[in-house]
């Protein structure tokens, strides 16, 4: 069942699971914040079981552009459409965050992102890959993120 991120009464709902439940859901919080704000999107997301197409395309990605798995549970998914972007999120039980934004037109910007909740370390699979600066947000508190630009057609 879909669930609306409110980001003025910030909530674990979905998340509990999380040994950073709280900062994940200041993370999830931040980026219903952004799009709200930027687009006047509403940003909710859905049990990862329940949508697995979802899941399957960020997979699907992270593998064939980088051979990177993510050994984490996937707890949430979103995916909309926003100003010609397709923007897919999943958010883990480890406290890790992945969007995928893929522009609808022809050498539009498409890039995957990744943010860690504090107080989560740098999950393994990426720990040699990237380096993640940091940012501060009242949401989520430090938040630290990197990214790559997506080279493939999907």
């Amino acid at each position: 069942m879909p669930y609306v991120v409110d980001f003025e009464k910030v909530s674990t709902t979905g998340l509990e699971s999380s040994p950073v439940a709280e900062a994940l859901a200041g993370l999830r919080a931040n980026e219903a914040r952004y799009y709200k704000n930027k687009y006047g999107h509403v940003f909710t997301v859905t049990p990862a079981a329940e949508a697995p197409e979802i899941l399957e395309r960020i997979h699907r990605i992270l593998a064939e552009e980088r051979g990177i798995t993510i050994a984490s549970t996937p707890l949430e998914v979103s995916s909309f459409e926003v100003d010609g972007l397709r923007m897919d999120y999943v958010f883990y039980e480890s406290g890790l965050s992945i969007n995928v934004m893929y522009s609808l037109a022809e050498g539009g910007k498409r890039a995957v992102g990744f943010k860690l909740s504090q107080g989560m370390e740098v999950p393994g699979e990426l720990a040699e890959k990237f380096k993640f600066a940091r940012q501060k947000s009242k949401l989520a508190g430090e938040i630290r993120g990197s990214f790559f630009v997506i080279k493939g057609e999907y």
